[in-house]
């Protein structure tokens, strides 16, 4: 008890690819950088970001519809 392991780090690894990569992924979609991904490992902020990410205009929708 006390010290961290190899698994650990694994785990913990495998937490933030869990939420990082598709964050990013989303982010990228959405037309905004994918390092804004970064902060959902920011607690409470993550909540924010992801509100953020749902109700702000996309600038891909945006751009999208000024071209048709």
């Amino acid at each position: 008890m006390g010290s961290f392991s190899i698994w650990h780090l694994i785990i913990v690894l495998f937490w933030i690819a869990l939420f990082i990569v598709p964050g990013w992924r989303i982010a990228q979609k959405a037309g905004f950088a994918g390092a804004w991904s970064l902060l959902l490992l920011v607690p409470l902020l993550n909540l924010i970001i992801i509100w953020v990410f749902a109700f702000v205009p996309w600038p891909n929708i945006a751009r999208d519809r000024q071209a048709l």
